[in-house]
């Protein structure tokens, strides 16, 4: 047998890969059975699009609260542990939720959908600095294959999601079925990630000091702010079809809860897809190219949803929004951690500015909904597709500080001739 680190060690980085996918598949599996059933929770509480809106609002300010210090939170307890605690906060907050709209108490709902929030952005940051070190070891682009376990595991929770609304069952009864097995696999799946070294306690508060100023500074760096903005933009793309898209076929149309969530599953199926095929166009075409290919997708698709009077042509939209939202949060989350030595405090303030969108999607677009209706008001997502656009340029790869090691090759697998390295601004 060799006694060659890198040969022991290759099976192992093989079984992280597969452990660190399968807890992006059972986060998205978590967050689709909740957004399939958002017209349910809506008829449940019997609430307007402004107060949905704020609804939604509400768990969102979890996320943007909770985001700025999982970079601090993996530092101190590590992917894996983040992963399990931040998953039990997940899914204890929307069973809670659920059980508060078969109760009727919306106050009561929007503190748990802020719990449900904290939950799932902690653990979603967790996972995607795991994924960022798995895929800087394996030395090719992992993150949208990544991601398209995520998007795999919303394919499955929009299914069981139209299930659950075509057999009426009550929501605490569906999350419950659901989430509770889902949960015990992400325990045990975080075995497998790559070992982590904890801060120790009162022998590294000068660590602990420093982390907390390489954090702070990150917010001041252009790099990081301006790859914020590209994975903002993403993020709006793709959530507002999370959050409005059933809502908005099953009132444009007048069709059934059930036959909204198949629409949304359309669209999650077509972001996989995006997904799947996205490490090896990313390797062959580089990150500038791919990101203004999916904005100018998505703005198509919105176009093609939006003003159709046909359910064909409007999935037809539904696939090619899908596929414009695919790739650009990965993207974004890879360029960030192109210096490992600062990774853990740059992917926290992209994925913070990223999921700022749904602090603001969320109530905007309910306003545009009140006044326009649900597909009319997704035109609105055009305006982020546009600035991503014209900011794409930032998203290539830099070379690495001194303190991070090897000469960087970027997320990509390598520099390609259209993405020259430059120089990290503002290294910490």
């Amino acid at each position: 047998m060799s006694h060659d680190p890198l040969v022991l060690a290759h099976p192992a980085l093989r079984r992280a890969e597969r452990a660190v996918f399968l807890i992006f598949a059972l986060n998205g599996f978590h967050f689709a059975n909740f957004a399939a059933r958002v017209p349910s929770v809506r008829d449940g509480l019997g609430m307007t699009p402004q107060q949905m809106g704020l609804l939604l609002l509400v768990g969102s300010m979890g996320s943007l609260i909770a985001l700025p210090l999982s970079g601090l939170i993996v530092q101190r307890l590590g992917a894996a542990s983040t992963v399990r605690t931040f998953a039990v906060i997940n899914v204890a907050g929307l069973v809670l939720a659920a059980a508060m709209v078969q109760a009727g108490m919306p106050v009561l709902v929007a503190a748990s959908m802020f719990v449900f929030c904290v939950g799932t952005s902690v653990w979603d940051s967790a996972m995607n600095l795991e994924g960022t070190v798995v895929e800087r070891r394996r030395g090719v682009t992992i993150l949208p294959r990544l991601h398209a376990g995520f998007s795999l595991g919303t394919v499955t929770g929009a299914g069981t999601g139209a299930l659950a609304a075509w057999a009426e069952l009550p929501l605490v009864t569906h999350f419950l079925i659901v989430l509770v097995p889902s949960l015990v696999a992400v325990l045990l799946a975080t075995r497998a990630f790559l070992p982590h070294e904890t801060v120790a306690d009162a022998a590294q508060k000068p660590a602990r000091r420093e982390n907390a100023g390489r954090a702070a500074r990150a917010w001041g760096e252009p790099r990081t702010l301006l790859l914020g903005l590209v994975v903002l933009a993403a993020a709006i793309t793709e959530g507002a079809a999370n959050d409005w898209m059933a809502l908005a076929v099953v009132d444009g149309f007048d069709v059934s809860n059930a036959t909204g969530a198949v629409f949304f599953g359309v669209f999650v199926a077509a972001m996989t897809v995006g997904r799947l095929l996205g490490g090896a166009v990313l390797d062959r075409f580089g990150r500038v190219v791919v990101l203004r290919a999916s904005a100018t997708l998505a703005i198509v698709g919105l176009l093609f949803f939006a003003l159709p009077a046909s359910l064909a042509l409007t999935a037809v939209g539904a696939v090619l929004w899908g596929l414009g939202a695919a790739v650009g949060f990965p993207v974004g989350i890879s360029a960030a951690a192109d210096d490992p030595a600062h990774a853990a405090m740059r992917v926290p303030v992209v994925a913070t500015i990223g999921y700022s969108a749904f602090l603001v999607g969320p109530p905007v677009l309910g306003f545009l909904a009140d006044a326009v209706g649900y597909r009319t008001a997704m035109l609105a997502i055009a305006v982020p597709a546009v600035i991503s656009l014209l900011v794409a340029g930032i998203a290539r790869p830099v070379a690495t500080s001194a303190q991070g090691g090897d000469a960087e090759q970027g997320a990509d697998g390598g520099q390609s001739a259209d993405e020259p390295a430059a120089p990290t601004s503002l290294e910490a």
